[in-house]
């Protein structure tokens, strides 16, 4: 009998919390970066070092979890784009609530508000943090741009709301490449994030109605004495 998705099962019950507190040094590395202009360069390197340090923690998860796969890297990079994805930026890290909005939309047969809702909330601070993480992104390369509209922090905040609602005003756009790229990523985040809360409810409350359709006596009708 083949122990490898156990061990792999083990891994990630054990990688849970070290990975979400390498996410967030990793945020709070870069944002210091990015903001802090006049922060003498010991204190710039020692937030260079913290965020090159939390990165190093998913590099090693992601290698213990191809060791113990039994892949190739190549079919493991396959099997698993969203890990590689979040391993080039574990800003995105919140991105694997998808594994979990697809577990739940297995448990057909017992639809629990809890984990419907633990998917709504985890998909609103995804929103968030996403919108942060590319705020700093785009300002960090626009802000010193030529024709940039994007010259402050705030700019680059309300710019990342107006991408993830996919509102798009139009009156702040990034005019470099990378910002661009940025931009394209946050819609489709912004897209995918919206869509599985809305979806997760929805799901939730169909499962219910037909739950309850299915209790109900057969020729019965609600209201009925």
């Amino acid at each position: 009998m083949d122990a490898r998705p156990e061990k792999q099962e083990r891994w990630d019950r054990r990688m849970e919390a070290p990975l979400a507190a390498a996410s967030l040094l990793f945020l709070a590395g870069y944002t210091v970066r990015v903001l802090a202009h006049g922060m003498d360069q010991v204190w710039l390197d020692l937030c260079l070092a913290v965020t090159l340090g939390a990165w190093g923690v998913f590099v090693v998860d992601y290698a213990v979890r191809l060791r113990l796969s039994g892949l190739g890297p190549l079919r493991f990079v396959r099997a698993h784009l969203l890990g590689t994805i979040v391993l080039l930026l574990p800003l995105l890290r919140p991105l694997q609530m998808v594994k979990i909005y697809e577990r739940i939309q297995r448990r057909r047969d017992k639809p629990r508000l809890t984990l419907y809702a633990r998917v709504m909330a985890y998909c609103s601070l995804t929103v968030g943090l996403l919108g942060f993480a590319g705020a700093l992104g785009v300002y960090q390369h626009e802000r010193g741009a030529s024709g940039a509209t994007i010259r402050t922090f705030g700019d680059a905040l309300w710019w990342a709301a107006e991408t993830l609602t996919t509102v798009g005003y139009g009156d702040v756009t990034p005019v470099t490449t990378t910002g661009r790229l940025i931009a394209v990523g946050m819609m489709a985040c912004g897209v995918a994030l919206i869509g599985a809360v809305t979806g997760s409810f929805s799901s939730w409350l169909i499962q219910t109605f037909t739950r309850e359709d299915e209790k109900r006596p057969p020729g019965g009708t609600p209201g009925a004495s």
